[in-house]
This record gives structure tokens, sequence and C-alpha cells, in this order.
């Protein structure tokens, strides 16, 4: 199958319009495909929150928090190459429907033991296996079935808004979670009663797509296929740099948020409102960048707003931690967040735009391990944490990123650009 190109003239003569940055959803099935993401991440980003506040209460210490992140990742580590596979070789409907299930029955166990008080340490390191699992397979089963939905002209654009819909839950769900938490009447408890409900609001919303056969219908050796999406990632010299950059800038860059309950809690000695309030600030950044990116992210320029973004994301977190002062630190993080949802969008679409359609599921598999790397970094960064203080480990991990990043604009310069990346 032919490889996806842009059209330069076509995609240059896009404005940042209202009607440009929202064209995906005017496809009746993107738009079902993407309220299921937005009830889905209202569950998801108020778990994430949760478990942090779990975790520190059970504990306070970072280490702990590093460990939780680090089964998710370890979870999807193992499990994210054979969701590439049956992204690509079982229909996605079924794949969202599955995994979207196991996020609400997690979920809801979750609320059953805290409000039960019965809830221990181990029970928070098995939800989030549950939810490294779930992710390892939702993720390049949803992204690939974006790609279905929209063609590829709007391919981009499609991918941005999906972003959007994540970020834009982030704006009031983490923050949502944290007050809830802090009401003694409701309580954490309460708090994870209302992401079970908003997962199950996601399924109803899935299984209102439509049936679609899956991308490839061979069978073979699901080791065979996930080396073969291995190789074919290594043997494009473009898509190996994108691939590795993305999986350094975010295992490094993104685990910022695994420690916002000790920034806030440990160094500021705020309660768990403010956690929740500086987890949705981010978000703040994010919705306001999605806009204009999404009515620009299938025109020229990709490459050089993800290297620009990259670079913005590591000196943000970098800032974050010689933040003198709450607000500082929120003002910090609504750049980090607009500068992470650039990044992502761009490497993402560069990603697709370079890769055969057959093999959409497992490049974006391979892409999502960044996200396992985070989870698995994030409790050697606990660890060092507590050796060398929060602030300077956040700088370390910042550095790493904006690192990582000019490591990939150097490399690029030295390669003839095609037309999608110039």
């Amino acid at each position: 199958m032919a490889r996806r190109t842009q059209d330069p003239d076509s995609a240059s003569s896009r404005r940042p319009t209202t009607r440009a940055a929202l064209s995906s959803l005017q496809i009746p099935a993107y738009r079902t495909l993407w309220w299921a993401g937005v009830f889905s991440f209202i569950s998801v980003q108020g778990q994430f929150v949760l478990r942090g506040l779990l975790a520190w209460d059970l504990t306070e210490r970072e280490g702990a928090l590093g460990l939780v992140y680090l089964v998710f990742g370890l979870t999807m580590l193992v499990c994210t190459p054979f969701g590439g596979v049956v992204a690509d070789r079982v229909p996605k409907k079924t794949v969202l429907l599955v995994t979207q299930a196991l996020i609400a029955l997690a979920a809801g166990l979750m609320a059953l033991v805290v409000i039960t008080d019965v809830v221990t340490f181990w029970m928070l390191l098995l939800a989030s296996i549950a939810q490294g699992l779930a992710f390892a397979f939702y993720g390049p089963a949803r992204v690939a079935m974006s790609a279905e939905l929209v063609g590829r002209d709007q391919l981009g654009n499609a991918i941005t808004l999906s972003l959007l819909s994540m970020n834009s839950t982030r704006v009031f769900a983490p923050a949502l979670a944290g007050i809830l938490a802090g009401i003694p009447a409701i309580g954490i408890g309460g708090a994870y009663l209302l992401s079970t409900i908003a997962s199950i609001a996601s399924l109803v919303q899935i299984f209102r797509l439509p049936n679609m056969p899956a991308a490839a219908t061979e069978r073979r050796n699901p080791f065979k296929e996930i080396a073969a999406g291995v190789r074919y990632v290594r043997n494009d010299d473009r898509l190996r740099r994108i691939v590795v950059a993305s999986f350094f800038v975010i295992m490094f860059g993104f685990n910022y948020v695994a420690f916002i309950p000790a920034l806030v809690e440990g160094i500021f000695d705020l309660n768990d409102t403010w956690v929740g309030l500086v987890s949705s600030a981010s978000a703040i950044g994010a919705v306001a960048v999605s806009f204009p990116l999404a009515a620009k992210a299938d025109g020229p320029g990709g490459l050089r707003i993800m290297i620009v973004s990259g670079i913005g994301f590591g000196i943000g977190v970098m800032l974050l931690g010689g933040a003198p002062s709450i607000w500082v630190a929120f003002l910090i993080v609504i750049g980090i967040g607009g500068f992470t949802t650039a990044f992502q969008s761009m490497s993402n679409t560069l990603a697709l735009t370079q890769t055969d359609d057959e093999m959409q599921g497992r490049v974006q598999s391979l892409m999502q391990l960044s996200f396992a790397g985070f989870g698995i970094a994030a409790a050697p960064i606990g660890a060092l944490a507590e050796f060398i203080g929060l602030r300077w480990a956040l700088v370390v991990m910042g550095a790493v990123a904006l690192t990582a990043t000019a490591i990939f604009g150097t490399l690029e310069r030295n390669v003839v650009r095609e037309p999608a990346f110039t």
C-alpha cells in the first residue's frame, strides 16, 4: 500500500479558522469516537490524580509515587507491542470496547475498596497494572481508527483533535477529582465512583461506532509481527528518529506529572485541591494551542513545530524545578501543557504520515512505548528525588528532554527534507 503523503500546496492554503480547526468533527463517526474519548479521558485523568493522592496519603514518599507509575509503565512496556499487532489484526471497535470496560472495572473496584476503607497500597498497584494493560491496547487502536475514519487529508487535524479531547478534560477533570477528594462527605472513594460513571458513558459511545474490518486479515505469529514492526521503523531513517526522540522526551520530561502531589503537598505545603488545580493547569495551555494547531496540522512546518515545542517543553520542566511559589509553578505548568500538546500532535502526525496503512497500529504502539518508559522512569526518578531533592530532579528531567530534542533537530538538519516536513 502506498505511503501517506501530503500536498504542500493544498495544505499551505489552509487558514487557522474555526471550520478548519474542527473539520474532522464534521464526520459523524469520528465525532462519536471523539466523544468516547472525552468521557474516557475524564475517567482516566481523574484516576491519575487519585492514584497519586492515595499513594502519597498511604506512604508520604516520592518513591511510592514513582512505584505506582513504574508498574503502570512495565505493564505498558510488555503489552503495548501486542496492542499494535491487535490494532492491525482485530476490528478496532472490539478493542476499544474491551479496554474501556477494563478501565471502568478498575475504577469501580477502587471506589469500592476506598469507600469501604479496606484500601491498601498493593491494591493501588493492581489498579495501575489494569490501566497500563488497557492503555497498551486502547491507544494504538484509537489513533489508528481515527486515521481510518477521517482519511489521509485530515490525519493531522484528527490527531490534534484527539489530543484536544484529552487535554480539554484535563482543564477540569484533575481539579474536580482533587476537589471531590478534599470534601469529607465525598472523598477519594466518591471521586473514583464519578470516574467509573464517566467510563461507562464512554462505553455507550463506543457501542455507537461503525463496525469496520481489520486493516489486515493475514494472521501470523504475533512475535513475528512485532519484529516486523520494529524492522519497519528501523529501516526508515526519519521514522526511526521520530520514534526515538518522542520516546526520550516523553519518558523523562512528562514525568513531572507523577510528582505534582509531592511538589504541591511536600514543597508548597498545600492540600489535595491544589494538586488537582496544578494538574489541570497544563491543560489550559494545551487547549489554547489546540485550535490553531488543528487548523495547521496537515500543512507544512510540522517538523519545525515539533522541534520548537520539544525544546520549550524541556525548558519548562527545568523552570518548574526552580518555581519559587505555587502561582509561578501554576503559570509554568500552563506553558508546559502547550508545548507538550504541540510536540505530541506533530510527532504522531509525522509518524503516521510516514507509515503505510497496514503498519499503523504497530508504529503507534512503538510511539506509545514512550509512556511505558515514562512509567518505568518514574521509580528511579523518585529515588533520585529523595536523594538530591525534587527540585533538582525536575531540572534533570527537563534537561534530558531538551537534549533529546536538540539532537533530533540537529540530525534532521543534516538530511534532505520531504515536503511534509519542510
